[in-house]
């Protein structure tokens, strides 16, 4: 099954992200990173996020955890979503808390270095193994059925029975 396949609801996708659910439910509803799979329909729907989706959260994790202003990466995640988030995983996300560069040669980091100022970057490749390894762990949504997908976790054997008898 292809990660194009499962969907993760708010919770999953907040562990995979190191991020709370208010900061989701925030993000969802102001448009930052709305549910690519299924968004939230009124009182009692859950929201469905792609994998692609808890990449872009966890990004953006990083990025408010090193000072960079939320409108400043709602520039960046629009431009992200612009692209079509394509290649995401060879991406190179660079700052210098006031602006968001992408640099896909070694070429675009280096101009970016010598201007002296403080440069962070992100490194988008790493954040996807992450959130791979991370969601390895949790539970999936299948998105044709709505099947519960047990992680890979060894520990959760009730899981693992309750999906069996259904």
């Amino acid at each position: 099954m292809t990660s194009e396949q499962i969907g993760y609801r708010g919770p999953t996708a907040c562990a995979a992200a190191g991020i709370t659910y208010r900061q989701l439910d925030y993000w969802a509803r102001t448009g930052l990173v709305e549910p690519s799979v299924r968004p939230a329909y009124g009182s009692g729907t859950q929201r469905l996020y792609s994998f692609r989706d808890v990449v872009v959260l966890k990004i953006v994790k990083r990025f408010l955890d090193t000072g960079v202003s939320l409108q400043n990466i709602r520039t960046a995640v629009q431009h992200l979503r612009e692209r079509g988030f394509r290649d995401l995983e060879r991406m190179t996300l660079m700052s210098d808390g006031a602006t968001v560069y992408e640099c896909t040669s070694p070429d675009e980091v280096h101009a970016l270095l010598q201007g002296g100022q403080g440069i962070f970057g992100i490194a988008v490749g790493v954040v996807w193994r992450d959130v791979e390894s991370a969601l390895s762990q949790l539970h999936g949504e299948r998105i044709d059925t709505g099947e519960t997908l047990v992680g890979q976790n060894p520990a959760d054997e009730l899981a693992r029975r309750r999906n069996r008898a259904v």
